[in-house]
């Protein structure tokens, strides 16, 4: 019989492997792509059948997401010849530009709302995780049950009940109510989260700062924090993606000051209907940030995931 390793694997396996993860990489990816390909497709060939793969590229559809065009006679047209080369794509279908659209304040809408309720449930989230952790707190399985079951219900059984609350208190379209909602829905999973990781380090390390002199906030500051650094990050990322991507409560509760990018993206409509082409380049930019924020903390977010899996 063969010697068989669990940790030194034959290369016919590592090829196998390799094959699975490229064929599985491939298959998530393949909607990216399609999504960035359409932004740079004209509005003909973002609706053509069958589906059009080797294409002209332009910037028809950036320039539709962010500006609002008129239709103008070719005498006036003639008048106007472009000045810039965004003016020279809107002139070849007969339009100027009237001026900038929305998308803009409704992306900066989305930054607001999305990196402030993730500061404010990892902040919240850790000083609790904290106390659950560290503390004797009365009833505390039933205190984490309590703030679990907050997770448990679909955004729409509470839609109501938040609209109402939220109109009598003057929060609709405003910054701050959706703020403090992503925050309530998100310092649930901030909880269970970073209690797990303080959960993982070992409490000997803060008795030493409190010998050392440290009192208890500093030891909080100095010692844990650092260490929980991972958790953090990994619950931050979590955190936005849920914020950043919430389209139900968005809808109900903002139309024009607060609105996030989410519910005003599918309302693009260009001139025979929807516009495909501008509707893609808005979802690819409003993928960015998230992808971005993600790439950054990638390390933190494999080290938390795997944080606690191997024991001494």
């Amino acid at each position: 019989m063969s010697a068989f390793s669990v940790t030194n694997v034959s290369p016919g396996q590592k090829w196998i492997a390799g094959i699975l993860v490229a064929g599985y990489a491939l298959i998530t990816i393949l909607p990216l792509v399609w999504i960035v390909a359409t932004g740079f497709k004209s509005s003909a060939d973002s609706i053509a059948y069958p589906p059009t793969l080797l294409f002209e590229p332009t910037l028809e559809g950036y320039v539709n997401l962010f500006t609002t065009q008129t239709r103008q006679s070719p005498e006036v047209l003639a008048a106007n010849p472009p000045q810039t080369w965004y003016d020279g794509i809107v002139h070849e279908r007969g339009l100027v530009i009237a001026g900038p659209s929305r998308f803009g304040e409704r992306f900066m809408n989305s930054v607001i709302i999305g990196f402030g309720s993730t500061f404010l449930s990892v902040f919240l989230g850790t000083l609790a995780a904290y106390a659950f952790s560290r503390f004797k707190v009365p009833l505390k399985d039933d205190l984490l049950f309590f703030v679990l079951s907050t997770r448990m219900m679909p955004p729409i059984a509470v839609a109501i009940p938040v609209f109402l609350m939220f109109r009598s208190l003057g929060l609709n379209d405003t910054h701050a109510g959706m703020i403090l909602l992503y925050t309530a829905v998100n310092l649930s999973l901030a909880v269970w989260l970073l209690k797990g990781f303080i959960d993982e380090i070992p409490l000997e390390y803060e008795e030493a700062a409190l010998i050392d002199g440290y009192t208890r906030l500093q030891a909080f500051y100095k010692v844990v924090l650092p260490q929980a650094a991972t958790g953090i990050a990994s619950t931050a990322i979590f955190c936005l993606i849920f914020a950043w991507n919430e389209y139900a409560f968005a809808v109900l509760l903002t139309s024009g000051t607060a609105q996030t990018a989410p519910p005003f993206i599918p309302t693009i409509i260009g001139v025979g209907g929807q516009d495909w082409p501008a509707v893609a380049a808005g979802a690819t930019i409003f993928l960015l940030p998230v992808m971005v924020f993600t790439i950054l903390l990638r390390k933190h977010l494999l080290r938390g995931i795997t944080f606690g899996a191997v024991r001494k």
